[in-house]
């Protein structure tokens, strides 16, 4: 151990990512993968959005903006948020960050104090537990089951609620679910957060993608709701700007004058030129982005049958671009499943127990490749399937 890793702070405890190294490494070393593990969306980032960063440049607006964002960015915002989901914020109420990502970890800055309890829906993406560690408070997992097609339950969180309970994280859609709570279990959520004075993060980061007849309903238009809510999303799944690393949070003007400072702290604004490219994608022709869900919903509604006819079970999918996937019937634990699948097939799929699933039986699929890639890749997973199940 080195001098310095030996004066480590506490909050920085060593978290295995030694299986995703461990497959990437692999991947490299291989021609013909086919990946779909990662939630990188396939398409290019639209024309104009490109086009509008450019401009950006050639105007010279690639300096510091204010840390909550350029004026204009904020209002399509809050424009954005009332006209999709209902939700009333004024552009104050809203501060652009660098990826949803950094407004998550600046809302457990914020609000989770040491020693304070943070549910949040699970399956889930682990960075959430990092976030709450690293300011001291305990993550606590809610699970879903896919007998309810991952959907949350209420009686769920009810039962993991104790005094040191402070906030519940809802993620609607989910990853790695793609699980889509439906409003009259949104409307129950709600309740049960006022009822037992809990504050609320709604992670919305893929609800401009729902496939009918599942629907999305934002906790924060609930009555009582909008006090204990902030409610987070982002331009890098709807919009293919991963790399472009903006997001935002929206929240009570009183908070975010609060959390202004600590945001500057962080980062000090997000990309200047990626604030102009999200301006231009919420202003601009909206026409590429619904080609995309478009094409996401066709690739969905090929893959769920090809499971089916391979012997998998799955969560019905209402959201994002994700299929969780039991493929406890090839008689592999998923990581195996997934290791040995990578070196024998050249498909990339990543263990459910890299979303802190505790079981062994899932796998996440993401469909973010063309689909003619996406037939290959099944083809080459009945395959492997069926001899796994013969060596059983």
């Amino acid at each position: 151990m080195s001098l310095l890793t030996d004066r480590l702070a506490p909050r920085i405890v060593e978290e295995d990512g030694a299986f995703r190294t461990r497959m990437l490494g692999i991947a490299a070393g291989m021609n013909d993968v086919i990946a779909l593990g990662r939630g990188d969306p396939d398409f290019h980032t639209p024309a104009h959005i490109v086009e509008a960063a450019k401009a950006a440049l050639d105007a010279n607006h690639h300096h510091y903006t204010g840390p909550t964002g350029i004026p204009q960015l904020r209002e399509a915002i809050a424009e954005d948020l009332t006209h999709r989901y209902g939700l009333d914020y004024a552009a104050d109420e809203v501060v652009v960050t660098a990826g949803a990502q950094e407004a998550m970890m600046l809302t457990m800055l914020g609000m989770c104090a040491p020693g304070d309890d943070v549910l949040i829906t699970s399956p889930r993406f682990t960075s959430y537990d990092t976030a709450v560690r690293l300011c001291g408070g305990n993550p606590i997992p809610v699970p879903t089951f896919e007998h309810d097609d991952f959907a949350l339950d209420v009686a769920e969180i009810e039962k993991r609620i104790t005094p040191r309970t402070r906030m519940f994280v809802l993620v609607s859609p989910n990853n790695p679910t793609g699980a889509v709570t439906p409003p009259e279990k949104i409307r129950a959520i709600a309740e049960m957060a006022i009822r037992h004075d809990l504050i609320v993060l709604s992670d919305e980061i893929y609800a401009q993608m729902i496939y009918a007849p599942n629907e999305h309903l934002s906790i924060a238009t609930l009555p009582g709701m909008r006090e204990r809510t902030i409610t987070l999303n982002g331009f890098s799944k709807t919009y293919s700007m991963t790399g472009w690393r903006v997001g935002y949070l929206a929240a009570p003007a009183d908070l975010v004058h609060m959390l202004t400072e600590p945001r500057h702290t962080l980062s000090i604004n997000a990309c200047t030129i990626s604030q102009h490219a999200a301006l231009a994608a919420l202003t601009g022709p909206q026409e590429p982005i619904e080609a995309m869900i478009s094409e996401y919903a066709e690739r969905r509604a090929w893959l769920m049958p090809a499971l089916d006819d391979a012997g998998f079970t799955y969560g019905h999918p209402g959201g994002a671009f994700y299929i969780y996937t039991n493929v406890s019937s090839s008689g592999l634990p998923s990581p195996d499943f997934c290791l040995r699948l990578l070196e024998e097939t050249g498909v990339m799929l990543f263990p459910g127990t890299m979303f802190g699933d505790e079981t062994t039986d899932y796998i996440r699929i993401s469909y973010l490749q063309p689909l003619p890639l996406i037939q290959e890749a099944m083809e080459r997973i009945a395959s492997f399937t069926a001899h796994a199940r013969s060596e059983a």
